[in-house]
């Protein structure tokens, strides 16, 4: 894979994440600021760390295999890996400007 190809493909996984909602909040997990890293080899495997708003999220289910469903439709991509993490804890600060601004906090 191109660093070109990697990098197309990257932005197919970001605008896909971007679909994907944690059904309390009307702000996406991207924007939400709760993946923490996204990694593509060279095969198309892809290994995404994510985290949740709070360890307890009783959605954590649902917006795990949303995404995972989502993000095997990408083309390009073979397999896809979630990873839930909690370190570093996520707070209101990883949110992006439009997702404080939705959600009130600007």
């Amino acid at each position: 894979m191109t660093p070109q190809q990697h990098l197309d493909l990257e932005e197919k996984v970001v605008a896909m994440l971007r679909t994907v909602y944690d059904p309390e909040v009307p702000v996406d997990i991207y924007s939400l600021g709760l993946v923490y890293k996204i990694d593509i080899d060279d095969e198309g495997n892809l290994s995404i760390d994510m985290t949740m708003t709070a360890p307890n999220c009783p959605m954590a289910d649902f917006i795990v295999d949303d995404a995972r469903y989502k993000l095997e439709s990408v083309e390009g991509i073979k397999s896809v890996t979630i990873n839930i993490v909690f370190e570093p804890e996520w707070t209101k600060d990883m949110m992006s400007e439009e997702a404080k601004l939705e959600l009130g906090f600007l």
